[in-house]
């Protein structure tokens, strides 16, 4: 059950930063309206730090994978 949930997460984090990479990319070399570009900077970037984020954090070390399965999100 929780790896389930692991491997959902980590594939939705795939895909928003795949898609906001995506967006943010295309901010920059096409020309596109302000408030577009504004719109992709205000929820883009976010997304894109916390998918990359969450995808850090859900590698965990060694030494502590076992600890992550009873108590995932105490292992710091």
């Amino acid at each position: 059950m929780v790896s389930d949930s692991m491997d959902s997460q980590k594939s939705l984090c795939i895909i928003l930063l795949v898609l906001s990479t995506i967006a943010i990319i295309a901010c920059l070399v096409v020309n596109f309206e302000a408030w577009i570009v504004y719109t992709i900077a205000i929820f883009g970037i976010p997304v894109w730090v916390l998918s990359l984020g969450l995808l850090t954090m859900a590698k965990p070390r060694p030494e502590d994978a076992e600890e992550r399965v009873k108590e995932p999100f105490t292992g710091y």
